[in-house]
C-alpha cells in the first residue's frame, strides 16, 4: 500500500467528519446519526463490538471505523448526565470523544481554555461553566462543517465566553503563552503529525499551564497493515501511537510531570483510552 502523505491524512481526516455533521447542518435540530442508546461503552462485561448494535448489523463504530476497531464510546457514558443535561442534541448526538477531559483536573474560574480538536463543541461548553464569566474558552477544529456546528450550537446554548476559530492544530491561530489549560478530547490521533501538535501547545501555554488530554493509543505495536488506511485514520485507530512513544513526544515538546492513565478497550486489541496530563514548566 502507497504511503500517505501528512496532507493526505489532513484532507481526509477532515473530509470523513465534515461527512459526519453535515446532514446535522442541513436540517438543523434533525439529527442523522445513530442514536446513542445504542452505542456500547467500554465496560469489563462488553466483549468489543460495533456501537451501532451487533457485528451483523452494523457497519461503523462511534467513531465511523469497521465493527472491528470500535473504540470511541457514547456521549452518556463519558459525561455526568446533570453537565450535558441542558446541552441542545445537536451538540450531545454529535461527540466523538473518547474521555472528559475537563474532568481530568478541574478547570478553575477565570482560566483561559483551548480545545484541540473541538468538534460540535461539548467540551467547549463545559469548560465555559467552569471558567465562569470571567474566564475564555477557544475551540480550534480543521474542519469548516465542525466550526460551523459549533458557532450554531454555541447561539443555542447562550456561551458568551466561548469562540470557535479554523485551524489545524499543527498551526494554531492562538497568541503564545496566553493559555491556562489545554484539553483535547481523542483527536491528537488523527494528527499526522504529532511532534508538531505538541510543540504548538507547548507554545501557547502560559508558563505552569497545564496539558490535559484524553486519547487513544495501542498498548501493543500496532498491525503495518492498518497504518496507511483512511478509514482508519478517520476511527481514531491508524494515526494512534504507543502509550511510550505519545507520552515521549510529550516530553519532546518540552513538557514535565507527565502522567497516563490507561484504560484498555475489551476484546484485548491493545487500543487504551489514556488520561493524560502534563505542565509546561513555570
Amino acid at each position: 500500500m502507497t504511503a500517505r502523505s501528512p496532507e493526505e491524512i489532513r484532507n481526509e481526516v477532515s473530509r470523513a467528519y465534515g461527512n459526519r455533521v453535515r446532514g446535522v447542518l442541513n436540517a438543523d435540530d434533525v439529527i442523522q446519526v445513530v442514536d446513542s442508546s445504542a452505542c456500547c461503552a467500554p465496560s469489563a462485561s462488553t466483549e468489543a463490538s460495533s456501537c451501532c448494535g451487533s457485528e451483523a448489523s452494523a457497519d461503523v463504530s462511534c467513531c465511523g471505523v469497521s465493527e472491528d476497531e470500535t473504540i470511541v464510546t457514547n456521549v452518556a457514558s463519558l459525561y455526568a448526565q446533570t453537565d450535558i443535561s441542558d446541552l441542545p442534541t445537536t451538540v450531545t448526538d454529535v461527540a466523538f470523544g473518547c474521555g472528559n477531559p475537563t474532568a481530568i483536573s478541574a478547570l478553575q474560574p477565570g482560566q483561559v481554555v483551548l480545545d484541540l480538536g473541538s468538534g460540535g463543541g461539548i467540551d467547549c461548553f463545559l469548560a465555559s461553566k467552569m471558567v465562569g464569566e470571567t474566564g475564555q474558552v477557544y475551540g480550534v477544529d480543521m474542519t469548516s462543517e465542525m466550526i460551523a456546528l459549533a458557532r450554531n450550537n454555541q447561539a443555542k446554548v447562550g456561551a458568551k465566553n466561548v469562540e470557535f476559530r479554523l485551524g489545524e492544530i499543527e498551526h494554531l491561530p492562538i497568541e503564545s503563552n496566553t493559555v491556562d489549560v489545554i484539553i483535547s478530547n481523542c483527536v491528537i490521533n488523527l494528527s499526522p503529525d504529532k511532534d508538531q501538535v505538541f510543540r504548538e501547545a507547548f507554545r501557547v501555554l502560559k508558563p505552569g499551564g497545564r496539558l490535559q488530554v484524553s486519547d487513544i493509543v495501542w498498548t501493543k505495536q500496532a498491525p503495518d497493515s492498518i497504518k496507511d488506511d483512511m478509514e482508519q485514520w478517520a476511527g481514531c485507530v491508524a494515526g494512534a501511537l504507543l502509550e511510550s512513544d505519545y507520552l515521549g513526544k510529550i516530553e519532546a515538546a518540552g513538557f514535565t510531570g507527565i502522567a497516563s492513565v490507561p484504560v484498555e478497550y475489551p476484546g484485548g486489541k491493545g487500543i487504551a483510552s489514556a488520561a493524560v496530563t502534563a505542565t509546561k514548566p513555570a
